[in-house]
């Protein structure tokens, strides 16, 4: 199998490191690999760094993220053909209408088309429902987030139902689901929606209600984490450009559930069988894009995440049509200001959500007074720029679960919350939870909030270049099981108050790594380890995050691959 991918050769060469450096900032050349501190205030190149450069796919405690986001990690499109204004429609931009019927109307008929711009022009436009994207090549563009703003005047409660948790309790779904902008392919939408509606709790992922609207393609031999290539046994149902499920089962041993943890003593004396939730999260479902098929040999946008074994029953298999090359730009929904609801019983005041999106994104958008902020459920390979949250203070202000994969969250802001928070709610930050894999949190200003893992043990996940005032608190309850999967890492995180928990994660996350994060000590949140004995971690640049390099571990990962 390949081991290597697509890397290019001098990122394999002795000078890989100074060369990805210097791509990551476009500043020092091969002289930047030298002594700690070089005149001039150039820092020494992270010594993690180099040995990743070696084996950037394999690496025991640092996950490749290179090609997350859409298409791989390339540019957002940038020509957009116009086929739709709302306000010819009937939308008018005073808010004094409800202008969601004729916004939907609008994005329906570019969807009819195949695909296309919808314009909102500047101005406010008031909503009284939903926004729905639920065709591929769809995207909705203000003129601005400071110049176009979606006035919401209802919840999804009162849109949709009330929505309960498929795991009992009095909780609501809309503390983690929905958004008053959904992008989610249509008929998957009202599957959920009716079933919402019929109190018959959903599962919200890429496979049906039930998880049970897949067929096999194909099953795949074995293969290693880190491959692109790999071998089927049938590949006729297979061509180059589909997208498809890579499904990996659990044995009664949980051996699958050990290897997303790193592997070795500790996973293995780990008592798996009672955390119930987590065990409903497995099979493992993967969505990635086919590049090319040739005989038996399939190679995949993107680097395997795990090992396949055949103890796991491995298969290409059908998914949920998936919303494709849609997405959000350029406007500010801002919810009608309410009391931010006790804790797990939002109301649905919630931003933009993407769901069974692959290849989608939001650029320029601002989410004010909302429950939720971003969700991304059952969502992969999106990306999300120029995004932030503010106005009352938000439940969960970025939230990734329901197995969402290789997304990237750059150049994102959680603002102070412009009113004191009430009695019995809650704030977490930048939520992962669910099995969520390859997902990337860069260059970040967290006014408040928290590296949020709601356990379900996520796994292979990065946080880089972020400053955070670390006052929010984790969730997740005991039977999600671990709180961190294995290959954890958090690079170049300023920590503003000094407080420890879940920024410094190498007594925590196994086979992860802590490098560049602030010095801090624990204070108002003190967690244990889930996993016993030697957690195989790394710990570098400890109180010195402005040494760190190089700074931002998603655009070096970047570099090594273009």
């Amino acid at each position: 199998m390949a081991s290597v991918g697509n890397i290019s050769r001098r990122g394999l060469l002795g000078s890989a490191v100074a060369v990805a450096a210097a791509a990551a900032t476009g500043t020092f050349g091969a002289a930047t690999a030298g002594a700690a501190e070089r005149p001039g205030g150039r820092p020494q190149i992270t010594p993690i760094w180099r040995e990743f450069t070696a084996t950037p796919f394999t690496h025991a405690q640092i996950p490749f993220i290179g090609r997350a986001g859409y298409r791989g990690g390339s540019e957002l499109p940038r020509r957009h053909h116009v086929v739709a204004d709302v306000r010819h429609y009937g939308a008018v931009p005073d808010g004094s209408a409800d202008a969601a019927p004729a916004i939907n109307r609008a994005i329906a008929a570019a969807g009819e088309r195949g695909g296309g711009t919808v314009l909102i022009p500047e101005g406010t436009y008031r909503i009284d429902d939903i926004i729905r994207i639920g065709h591929s090549n769809v995207v909705v563009r203000g003129a601005g987030s400071g110049r176009t703003k979606l006035y919401a005047t209802k919840n999804l409660t009162e849109l949709i139902g009330v929505y309960g948790s498929r795991y009992g309790g009095d909780k609501s779904s809309w503390s983690w689901a929905g958004g008053l902008i959904w992008l989610c392919p249509a008929d998957r939408w009202t599957s959920l929606a009716d079933a919402i509606r019929a109190k018959a709790w959903p599962f919200e992922g890429w496979t049906g209600n039930r998880r049970d609207e897949w067929q096999t393609l194909t099953t795949v031999a074995p293969a290693r984490r880190g491959d692109r290539t790999i071998t089927v046994r049938d590949a006729e149902r297979l061509e180059r450009g589909h997208l498809v499920l890579l499904r990996l089962a659990d044995d009664t041993d949980h051996t699958l559930l050990e290897h997303m943890a790193g592997g070795g003593p500790g996973a293995e004396a780990y008592y798996w069988d009672d955390k119930t939730k987590l065990t409903s999260y497995v099979p493992y479902e993967w969505p990635v894009r086919i590049t090319a098929v040739h005989g038996h040999r399939v190679t995949l946008e993107r680097p395997l995440p795990l090992d396949v074994r055949p103890e796991w029953d491995p298969r290409l298999t059908t998914l949920a049509t998936p919303l494709t090359g849609s997405g959000v730009e350029g406007l500010t929904l801002e919810a009608v200001e309410t009391p931010q609801s006790p804790h797990l019983l939002d109301k649905g005041y919630n931003g933009v959500a993407f769901q069974c999106a692959y290849d989608c994104w939001a650029d320029d958008v601002t989410v004010r007074h909302v429950d939720n902020g971003f969700g991304l459920i059952g969502a992969s390979a999106c990306t999300l720029r120029g995004t932030r949250v503010e106005g009352r203070g938000s439940h969960h202000p970025y939230y990734c679960r329901e197995g969402s994969h290789d997304n990237l969250i750059e150049d994102f802001t959680i603002a102070r919350r412009t009113v004191p928070a009430p009695a019995g709610t809650q704030l977490h930050g930048i939520n992962v939870e669910g099995l969520s894999s390859g997902n990337v949190w860069s260059r970040g200003l967290m006014e408040m909030g928290t590296f949020d893992s709601h356990r379900g043990m996520p796994f292979a996940n990065v946080r880089t270049d972020i400053t955070v005032e670390n006052n929010g608190q984790h969730g997740g309850d005991a039977s999600a099981g671990p709180l961190f999967g294995a290959r954890f890492t958090h690079w170049n995180i300023r920590v503003t108050n000094g407080r420890a928990g879940l920024m410094r994660i190498d007594g925590l996350a196994p086979y992860s790594a802590t490098v560049g994060v602030s010095e801090v000590t624990e204070f108002g949140q003190i967690d244990v380890p889930d996993f016993t004995g030697d957690l195989h971690t790394r710990l570098e640049a400890y109180g010195t995050p402005e040494a760190v390099w190089p700074p931002n571990l998603h655009a070096a990962q970047r570099a090594l691959v273009r």
